[in-house]
This record gives structure tokens, C-alpha cells and sequence, in this order.
């Protein structure tokens, strides 16, 4: 699948990095910015975005712009981190509609995790717009879990809904601390801190003992900033 990648050479806060792309995605340019965005060291390889390392809102971040006409649901900067099947994630996650996104977009922003071949995977991701909406139902879609290919939101809502997303504070554009605790069938999301999840999944629709790569994800019409990425496998927690 991926046999036509293309990869440079790019400094990233004085480290070297492999940047790969899937063509017609661009490999990003990097530029210096100060901090640390936890994506200094290791491979890069962007699918359906633009990505490149910036400073935002008071932070060194790599900046994933969402590319439209991609085959497939997913917009994603692979990490090349150790396979992961349970551990913790953890990051500083920002996302929010580009300018000329349809009304429809939400600023989606999230991680994903247990990746393979970039169409399989789990992730919990965010609706910024939603945090603070007028209304109560968009509100209640603040945070959403999804399983690709099986389970996409549209059949999670229409089969269970409520079951896989809720309500959190949230604003397009700010800065949010996300922490992911996967366990088995088990995942648990944090946000801002909070001692207590703000969603809980315990069925991870392909199960248990399943393992895969790590990734940023990033939904239509986004642009995101993703700064503090940490992964730890279960041995860590």
C-alpha cells in the first residue's frame, strides 16, 4: 500500500527526522520553533494532511492541515513509535474549522491508536465547535469514539446512541490536554486534567491483544496543532 512513499530529510527542533508522504500528500516542511512538540526524534508519515512544525498559542506544535479529496475517512500523521496495543497516550490537542471548511465542520482533532495499513484502527477524537454550542444535542457530541472500517460514527450514533460520545467543555482553536488509557477492550479518555474520564468505551470494537501504530488524526475541513505527544506502552503505566 504504501510502496510509492516518498521521504526527506527535515529538521525538526534540531533533530533530524524522516518525513514520508504518500503521494499526492506533500511531505511537510519543517520549520524551527522553540519547546518541544514531542515529535522531534523517529518517522513521520503523513496521509491526507499537510503537516508542518510551528509555534501556536504559546507552544512548539507540528500543524496538520486537512487536504481534501482523500479516498478513505481518515486524515492521519503516523507516528513511529513501538507497536502499541495498551498504554497511555497523552497530548496537547487544538483543533478548528479552516476558513473555507462547509458549516458542517467541527474542527475534528484526535488520536488514534492500534493502527493498521492507515485503515484500521481506533480513535477518539474531538468536536471543538461543539463544546459551546447553543444547543444541547450538538453539546452531547463534544467527544466521539470510532472504530474504522466497521464502525464509523454515523453507525455508532444510529445503532447505540449516546454510547460513544458525549459532552465536554471544549473551544475551537484552544489548547486542550488529552490522556487515552487503553486496556484490552478498555479505553478511558481525560480531558484538562480531570480525575475522573469523560468517556468511557469498554467494548474497543477489534478487540483485545490487537496491536498497531499510533497516529494524530485529523478530520475534514481542520486545521489542527498537536504539541506533548507521549506514548507509553503498558510496561510504562
Amino acid at each position: 500500500m504504501y510502496d510509492n512513499l516518498l521521504s526527506r530529510r527535515a529538521l525538526l527542533g534540531g533533530a533530524a527526522m524522516t518525513v514520508a508522504s504518500a503521494a499526492p500528500v506533500p511531505a511537510f516542511a519543517a520549520r524551527r520553533a522553540s519547546g518541544r512538540t514531542g515529535l522531534e526524534h523517529g518517522t513521520i508519515r503523513a496521509m491526507g494532511v499537510e503537516a508542518v512544525q510551528t509555534a501556536y498559542k504559546g507552544r512548539a506544535a507540528l500543524r496538520a492541515i486537512a487536504l481534501e479529496d482523500v479516498s478513505g475517512p481518515d486524515r492521519l500523521v503516523m507516528l513511529d513509535t513501538p507497536a502499541f496495543g495498551d498504554g497511555v497516550l497523552e497530548a496537547w490537542i487544538s483543533g478548528a474549522p479552516m476558513a473555507a471548511a462547509s458549516a458542517t465542520a467541527r474542527g475534528f482533532v484526535g488520536l488514534a491508536f492500534r493502527v493498521q495499513d492507515g485503515a484500521r484502527l481506533e480513535a477518539i477524537y474531538l468536536r471543538p465547535t461543539n463544546g459551546r454550542a447553543d444547543d444541547q444535542l450538538r453539546r452531547n457530541h463534544a467527544v466521539q469514539y470510532i472504530s474504522h472500517p466497521g464502525y464509523p460514527w454515523e453507525r455508532l450514533r444510529a445503532e447505540t446512541p449516546g454510547k460513544y460520545e458525549t459532552y465536554v467543555d471544549l473551544e475551537p482553536g484552544r489548547w486542550t490536554r488529552v490522556r487515552i488509557v487503553v486496556a484490552g477492550t478498555h479505553a478511558r479518555l481525560y480531558v484538562d486534567g480531570a480525575e475522573q474520564p469523560t468517556l468511557i468505551v469498554d467494548d474497543l470494537k477489534h478487540g483485545a491483544g490487537v496491536k498497531g501504530a499510533v497516529a494524530l488524526w485529523v478530520g475534514p475541513g481542520t486545521e489542527a496543532h498537536f504539541s506533548e505527544v507521549k506514548v507509553r506502552g503498558s510496561a510504562g503505566i
